[in-house]
């Protein structure tokens, strides 16, 4: 086996022999593990360098857990639904069906270069109506248990896509997808409501094993909080305005209110002097997203000439209209306590309104405040909570209010119900059927999927309304209940819906009466390893969340969290940082760099650029270093073949600690390190080889299994080489297990020092006794050592110090 390495041979050889004999097999008896990508989105890009990380990554693990013992759960499909690829569609003038289909065989291709352990088998396609049969099952069930209903409310807007988007689609100010500036429209939207499941969402992450930063961005999202509602009577109405707030203890401090500019009673409140002001102030808010009127700066507003009743001292307090209060958030109206909230603060100085300290450090009040005190202390000019430590009254006063018919003990969430709606043609048909006489039907299960219609014209209409809308032959039906004349709903569903579901129909992807059997369901899932990015943290992890959460509480499944544990990979970036993009004309192709280093250099270098939790600037010419890495460690392998190398003591401390590093790194994720790691036992084993004449059977055996998951070719080259007839992920032996004997030194250093101060180091054996030790010491110190020795310390493996005097 002399021959030099050719990847492209090896290469080829080895992905028909795994295609006709595939070597993750389920033979019934070996635990299973399921590992699971993000699905990608087929876009007409195809793969960059980027997207290939990932797919390594999960790769990697499941080749890892298959030598490991396992039958290892590992599928691929397609999020083929929704915005992106509908985008991509209208972008080059071809149907979306077409375009999709098309770009889906491609990405299918690139993968396949990856020779991932893929079970396609058990492939699944969001577009493919015995898929999405499924997700119009699951909304008719959430439609049957009061979670999915229909509202007409301001929905963000995005003038591009021409359709509305969940908030969770909204990033600083513009659409996730087109990075449009987003604006509101008022619509009537299918909402599922996802307020339901709020604590537990919360609760739950408790028991996940994923990134603490994912955990906290979900928890925030959600943002639970405690606090009171407290009703408001309008002066000369016979209205009240709610509010909650979680500084109820702060109620005397309340010199003004606002209320989010469409309220439902923010017009109603302007007075015949600000009705002019109050409706041009309404129209321009909503123009507006909500990103941006939290990011604002600078506060604007518009007094409605209304006031209401403080309910604690029965002051008036008049009522203004702001932008940075948002409706769907609490009650969308506030009180404002100005001198205790630094927004409050800076509007009141703004619009010179009363400012009136209820908390001080000591219980005094400022004569002049220059900035809003938020700090804890103690109440004033709060009547009988004078005195009291403003925490413990924040506690208590809640309760206090209620006892008092004043307000009542609540808690509220940022989290808002999810719009569900999408106008626009490239989705899951909404299955519902509007009928006069009995209102909003669901469609009959049996009568499931309710198929997307061929049309020629896909494009959105910007009107609000759904390309379906003008398909009457479509639209036009029967209601299932009354048999009368009713109509389709026409809108469709966001590209989230397939995917908040999707993992658990790759074990049971042909099953044609139910979602997933329940056989399946109990042998097969949840998820125990899920490899993404975490731009998904807040959207695809939460909805996955609930939807898990509702089928568990319906019976398809036993467990109510989807995925055990979660490994975020960071993004490959192009020059100085810059995400990879077509428009910005920094992809990387894959393609090329297979063809001229081969497959498994490319894996070895994909994770060799940087931690893989951590983003990291793409440059090629590192992989140079990889690819001699792998010609070295050929050569040191097939070199050693067919020779009776006799392992010697050095090769056996290599072994074990080849074996023990790379495990240690591998199973804490720190994939970069693993592959330094092999490029420096590989220099040790070259070393030792030059002086033995080679390196023993074993020993390279363990390197090759070990370097398996990340080189699979190249290895299951050598190991077959070696006389081996299985393949080396299917070896009986697994996953190579190291000696303790073989990790300790054979010899130390140990610092000798006189008086505390260092004068040289010796070399000693690990097992050395205290006396030989004392001994070598003084004779290393030699004339250094003078005067009376008062005590001689040894601290075991460390240093020895000689005490003089």
């Amino acid at each position: 086996m002399s021959s030099p390495y050719n990847h492209k041979e090896i290469e080829k050889k080895w992905k028909k022999q795994w295609e006709e004999r595939p070597i993750n097999e389920n033979d019934g008896q070996k635990p299973k593990y399921y590992c699971l990508d993000m699905f990608p989105y087929p876009s007409g890009s195809g793969l960059h360098v980027g997207h290939w990380r990932g797919y390594v990554i999960s790769d990697v693990w499941s080749r890892y857990k298959l030598i490991k013992g396992y039958y290892v759960i590992h599928p691929m499909g397609w999020d083929a639904f929704g915005l992106p690829a509908e985008n991509y569609a209208i972008k080059m003038q071809v149907h979306p069906k077409k375009s999709t289909a098309e770009n889906i065989q491609n990405i299918r291709r690139q993968i396949k270069e990856i020779s991932a352990i893929y079970d396609w088998d058990m492939e699944v396609d969001t577009t493919d109506p015995d898929f999405y049969k499924w997700t119009q099952w699951i909304f008719v069930k959430m439609f049957k248990a009061g979670l999915a209903y229909e509202k007409e409310m301001p929905i963000n807007w995005c003038p591009s896509c021409k359709t509305g988007l969940a908030n969770e689609e909204v990033v600083n100010g513009t659409c996730e997808r087109c990075g449009e500036e987003v604006t509101k429209k008022n619509l009537k939207q299918w909402m599922l409501k996802i307020t339901a499941y709020a604590d537990r969402l919360l609760d739950d992450l408790d028991k996940l094993d994923w990134p603490e930063k994912v955990r906290k961005m979900q928890a925030d999202w959600i943002g639970k909080s405690y606090g009171a509602e407290v009703d408001f009577k309008i002066d000369g109405k016979n209205d009240a305005i709610s509010v909650y707030t979680t500084r109820p203890d702060t109620l005397y401090g309340a010199t003004f209110m606002v209320l989010a500019p469409e309220h439902e009673m923010a017009a109603g409140l302007a007075t015949e002097e600000t009705r002019g002001a109050v409706e041009d102030y309404i129209f321009k808010s909503s123009m507006k997203s909500s990103v941006d009127r939290l990011q604002d700066k600078e506060k604007t507003g518009v007094f409605t000439g209304s006031y209401a009743v403080n309910p604690v001292n029965n002051v008036k307090i008049p009522i203004w209209l702001s932008d940075y209060v948002l409706a769907d958030y609490g009650t969308g109206a506030i009180m404002c306590v100005p001198a205790h909230d630094e927004r409050d603060f800076e509007f009141a100085t703004k619009f010179s309104i009363p400012i009136v300290q209820v908390i001080s450090k000591d219980g005094r009040e400022n004569p002049k405040l220059d900035e809003a005190y938020t700090a804890p202390g103690i109440m004033l000019n709060s009547e009988d909570f004078n005195g009291l430590n403003s925490e413990d009254a924040k506690r208590d006063v809640p309760g206090i209010l209620e006892e008092r018919g004043i307000g009542k003990k609540t808690v509220n969430y940022k989290l808002r119900d999810w719009v569900f709606s999408r106008q626009r043609y490239w989705g899951e048909p909404i299955p519902i059927i509007h009928c006069e006489h009995c209102g909003n039907v669901a469609v009959p299960e049996n009568q499931l999927p309710v198929l997307l219609p061929e049309v020629e014209s896909y494009q959105p209409t910007g009107t609000g309304e759904s390309p379906l809308s003008a398909i009457d032959e479509w639209v036009n039906t029967t209601c299932p209940e009354c048999g009368g004349p009713a109509k389709r709903e026409t809108n469709t569903m966001p590209q989230w819906a397939g995917s908040s579901w999707y993992f658990l129909r790759y074990v049971d992807n042909k099953n044609q009466d139910a979602l997933v059997s329940k056989e399946k369901a109990d042998k097969y899932l949840p998820v125990d390893m899920y490899i993404g990015g975490v731009e998904h943290a807040v959207l695809h992890l939460l909805y996955s969340r609930f939807y898990t959460k509702f089928l568990n509480d319906i019976g398809v499944v036993d467990f109510d969290e989807p995925f055990q544990k979660l490994f975020n990979q960071g993004m490959i970036t192009g020059k100085n940082g810059i995400k990879m993009s077509k428009s910005k004309g920094n992809v990387v192709s894959p393609d090329e760099l297979v063809k001229d280093y081969g497959c498994d250099s490319l894996r070895m270098y994909e994770l060799f650029v940087g931690p893989p939790d951590l983003d990291s600037e793409w440059d090629e010419r590192g992989i140079e270093g990889v690819y001699r890495f792998m010609n070295r460690f050929w050569k040191l392998a097939s070199d050693s073949v067919g020779k009776n190398i006799k392992p010697t003591k050095e090769m056996l401390k290599i072994r074990n600690r080849m074996v023990y590093d790379i495990t240690q790194r591998l199973e804490s994720f720190s994939l970069n390190t693993v592959i330094s790691g092999f490029m420096e036992y590989n220099n040790k084993m070259i070393d030792l080889a030059k002086t033995t004449g080679g390196i023993d059977k074993e020993t390279l055996e363990a390197a090759i299994t070990l370097l398996s998951p990340f080189a699979p070719h190249i290895c299951e080259e050598l190991w077959a080489a070696f006389g081996n007839k299985e393949s080396v992920f299917k070896q009986e032996k697994g996953w190579p297990v190291y000696a303790e004997e073989y990790l300790k030194d054979d010899e130390i250093g140990v610092a000798v020092q006189i008086n505390g101060k260092t004068k040289t180091v010796i070399e000693i054996p690990a097992d050395m006794a205290k006396d030989d030790v004392l001994i070598k010491a003084k004779e290393s110190l030699g004339d250094k050592l003078t005067g009376s020795i008062v005590k001689e310390i040894y601290v075991p493996g460390k240093i020895v110090n000689i005490v003089v005097k």
